[in-house]
This record gives structure tokens, sequence and C-alpha cells, in this order.
């Protein structure tokens, strides 16, 4: 397999990345979280009140997008691995969604905090 390098490398990457997130879209936990950025990303131009705060806001919104995009990518290969059911199997996808939920909790104390702090 040829490795690609420079620029060529940056037009793969991008592509991939774009195939990623094409997928993704179709997840209903991704669109959940899509359509909470979508209203929480605009918010937060009009809640916060300097470019420190617009960025935790904003930041925090991204990183549960980021989190979700990992815990699906984790549920993909166990899935790969095998359909019936294994201990470590369940664990990965638990600790996947774990994930998701402190990230949603790191956003909700955020927007919290720099809203009514």
């Amino acid at each position: 397999m040829q490795k690609h390098k420079g620029f060529t490398h940056l037009v793969k990457a991008t592509g991939y990345s774009i195939k990623g997130l094409k997928q993704a879209v179709t997840e209903t936990a991704f669109q959940h979280e899509l359509i909470m950025a979508v209203v929480l990303i605009p918010a937060a131009f009009w809640l916060g009140e300097s470019a420190v705060e617009w960025a935790l806001m904003i930041g925090s919104v991204l990183l549960v997008l980021i989190v979700e995009l990992l815990n699906s990518a984790i549920e993909s290969v166990v899935d790969r691995v095998g359909t019936e059911y294994h201990e470590l199997s369940g664990r990965a996808k638990d600790l996947g969604s774990a994930a998701v939920t402190m990230a949603l909790a790191i956003m909700t104390i955020t927007w919290l905090l720099l809203i009514f702090a």
C-alpha cells in the first residue's frame, strides 16, 4: 500500500474525514447532538459576554460531538469483531457511552456556570 505525502495526504485525509462525518449523521444519537449544536452554538454568541466565554461554550458543545464520533467508532469496531455477546464488548460499548455522558456533563456545567455565575 502506497503512503501518500504532502498535499495528496491532506486531500485523502480530508476525504476520509468527510466520509466519517457523513456516516455519523446517519446515527440517531449524533443527529440529536448535532441539532443541539445547531441551537447552542449561535446561542453562545448571544449568551456569552466575551471571546473566552464563547470559546468555552462552543468548545464544550464540540467536545460532545467529538466524543460521540469516538463512541460510534468503538461501537463499529466491536460490532465488526462479532455479533455474539461478550463481556469485554459490552464493557467497551458501556465505556464509550459513559464518555459521551461525561462530555454532556462538562457541557452542561460549563453552560450553567457561564450563564448563572
